[in-house]
């Protein structure tokens, strides 16, 4: 009944807030795995460098969530590190997540605008995909509007692709969600939310594991960068 919850959130807003998804000590494990490997800031591609990682990508509680929204076959496809601090303090202004990882370029219909990303090629791919995968963005700090927390437009991962020069049209006449996490929360959002942060106005961290999922292989011999 509680994952039925989250999946009518997802469906409706495009967002749900899962708290207390990590024990404390799982949560003090992966900060000191990212103190230990020098992520003072942020990391790319964690699923590959990092078993603990993979772990807690493929742990029961998550796998049950994600497997209720994505499919009995999910699996991660990228995950990121992040810390915002007031050493490290940067604003997101308002954008979708229109992009994946994969392991090598192909040509592939509907595919396009490629780029490289910490020595993986990343690619826009057809709407579809995105609209099947799922974010988990783990939180290990207590997240609020004080220190970055993310800002989203609920329902707005219904529209598809928005053009980057009318999402401000798009957001104006909408009243943002703030996606307060709480240490050991989950935020769930589908990568076509529309999605915002600000500056951190206090002294503290904001460590955020961001893990994709997906169910589905890619076309035409186009293979996800990781499958974990």
């Amino acid at each position: 009944m509680i994952a039925a919850t989250y999946v009518d959130h997802l469906e409706r807003d495009g967002f749900a807030v899962v708290p207390g998804i990590l024990d404390e000590r799982t949560v003090d494990r992966l900060v000191a795995l990212m103190a230990r490997a020098g992520t003072e800031h942020g990391k790319r591609n964690v699923l590959a460098e990092f078993d603990e990682v993979r772990e807690v990508a493929r742990e029961p509680q998550i796998h049950r969530v994600v497997e209720s929204v994505v499919g009995a076959n999910a699996f991660a496809v990228r995950g990121l590190f992040f810390d915002k601090t007031p050493a490290a303090n940067w604003m997101v202004g308002w954008h979708q997540h229109r992009t994946i990882a994969v392991r090598v370029q192909r040509d592939v219909p509907g595919f396009r605008l490629w780029t490289m990303k910490a020595g993986l090629p990343h690619v826009q791919p057809t709407v579809n995909v995105l609209e099947q995968m799922l974010t988990v963005r783990l939180h290990f700090d207590d997240t609020d509007d004080t220190n970055g927390a993310l800002r989203v437009i609920p329902g707005s991962h219904l529209a598809g692709f928005i053009a980057e020069d009318e999402i401000n049209d798009w957001v104006r006449p909408y009243v943002p969600a703030a996606c307060l996490v709480p240490r050991g929360g989950a935020l769930l959002m589908r990568p076509l939310l529309l999605h915002a942060s600000s500056k951190v106005i206090r002294p503290a961290h904001r460590r955020i594991l961001h893990l994709e999922y997906a169910a589905h292989a890619l076309p035409s011999g186009l293979e996800w960068a990781f499958s974990v």
